[in-house]
């Protein structure tokens, strides 16, 4: 499915639908009845995926072979009847259109559910929180030396030594990797004229992209290089990466990313430049999403070993810059294409790092709760974080 970059144009997807009963399964069901997806259906679009016959919840998820550990749910950790009252209004669609919801504290899974198009074994269409897997694919080309914390304040035109700078309009030639990171780099480029190059996308390929996105600019400026959302920025970090990493971004990324972490059922295609999709494409599913989320509260480890620079995941996640579309939370603050907010609980807060995609792909980090809260959806104006905040947290805060 393709989903655009930024959430103001995300497609609406309009759907009827009822619920049966819920389907709950418990401590007494130790059997693997999550939904799947059959064969035929992983190849239809999202929106041609039929709706589930009823949700289904799930307190003691079943060990698959995907390398989550598991457990149950008000056995292991968290209030089983605060987490299933939310889930049961997911599922009569209180808040809108989703398809999962998941919980994993101390690495462990509690929590499983699925909803309307969700399947156990099928990728979600992810939106712009490719975006936050992007920034991690760099700490991983950090980790491994192929960059370095310094190389984030360097122009981004000194990595990419296949283009003209002649050419150039004024000012591409002081963007940092910090710029791009932080949505500042101030390129200006409309969305009719990116309509016009994927006209004839042989324009586009490979470093051509960035040659595109520095000729065709308004002028960089001071003025010009504060926080807007758009998806050339991701290009150019893509770019970065395609540029240093041995090989191409793409093996890079599965080699030493997916595979390092057992992703191996995904999506994330090449955009037009032949590069994978940095700002939005990929597909997750469900329970992968949480291996993200762990190595964020993890500190970059994945089973112990560094896999991330722990020195720039901090920094990703970290609040840089203020966010300054208007459908972005006032609250939440921007790092490296992750968001970082606080969450209240009675008197006390909780520091949350967030991947966020449109319609509703969240990934919710809370290293101090050891905490991991994935969603899907397909909602148009996807509001369920605060209702996370409110029923879900304080049934690990007890």
């Amino acid at each position: 499915m393709a989903v655009n970059s930024t959430f103001k144009h995300l497609v609406a997807i309009t759907l009827l639908c009822s619920f049966g009963n819920l389907a709950i399964a418990g401590e007494q069901n130790h059997n693997d009845n999550a939904p799947e997806a059959t064969a035929a259906q992983t190849e239809l679009s999202f929106r041609d995926i039929p709706l589930l016959a009823k949700p289904f919840i799930d307190t003691a998820p079943a060990k698959r072979k995907d390398a989550i550990p598991v457990a149950k749910l008000g056995v292991d950790g968290g209030d089983k009847a605060m987490v299933v009252k939310m889930a049961k209004q997911i599922g009569e669609g209180k808040y809108g259109k989703y398809d999962s919801m998941l919980i994993s504290q101390k690495g462990k899974l509690l929590f499983e559910s699925y909803y309307l198009r969700g399947r156990v074994n099928l990728p979600h269409f992810q939106a712009s929180a490719t975006k936050a897997y992007t920034s991690l694919a760099l700490g991983r080309a950090i980790q491994l030396g192929y960059l370095t914390m310094a190389d984030l304040d360097k122009p981004l035109v000194s990595f990419l030594k296949d283009l003209n700078p002649k050419k150039f309009v004024k000012g591409v030639e002081k963007i940092s990797l910090h710029d791009a990171l932080t949505m500042s780099s101030g390129v200006g480029i409309t969305e009719e004229q990116l309509n016009k190059f994927r006209e004839n996308p042989e324009l586009l390929k490979g470093q051509n992209q960035a040659q595109v996105y520095f000729e065709n600019s308004t002028p960089v400026t001071l003025k010009s290089q504060i926080f807007s959302y758009k998806g050339t920025d991701p290009d150019l970090v893509m770019q970065v990466i395609e540029a240093v990493v041995p090989g191409s971004a793409q093996d890079f990324i599965k080699k030493e990313l997916l595979d390092k972490i057992g992703i191996t059922n995904y999506r994330w295609p090449n955009g037009v430049s032949g590069l994978p999709e940095a700002g939005a494409g990929a597909g997750m599913i469900s329970r992968d999403m949480l291996k993200w989320g762990s190595l964020v509260i993890n500190k970059g480890k994945w089973q112990g070993k560094q896999l991330i620079s722990a020195e720039y995941l901090a920094k990703a996640t970290s609040k840089i810059t203020q966010p300054t579309e208007d459908w972005q939370p006032k609250t939440y603050r921007y790092g490296y294409f992750w968001y970082q907010t606080n969450f209240m609980v009675g008197n006390k807060s909780y520091d949350a790092k967030l991947a966020w995609g449109g319609g509703g792909q969240h990934i919710i980090a809370i290293a101090e709760l050891d905490l991991i809260i994935v969603i899907t959806g397909h909602d148009r104006e996807d509001t369920i974080v605060p209702h996370i905040a409110k029923n879900i947290l304080p049934a690990f805060t007890k």
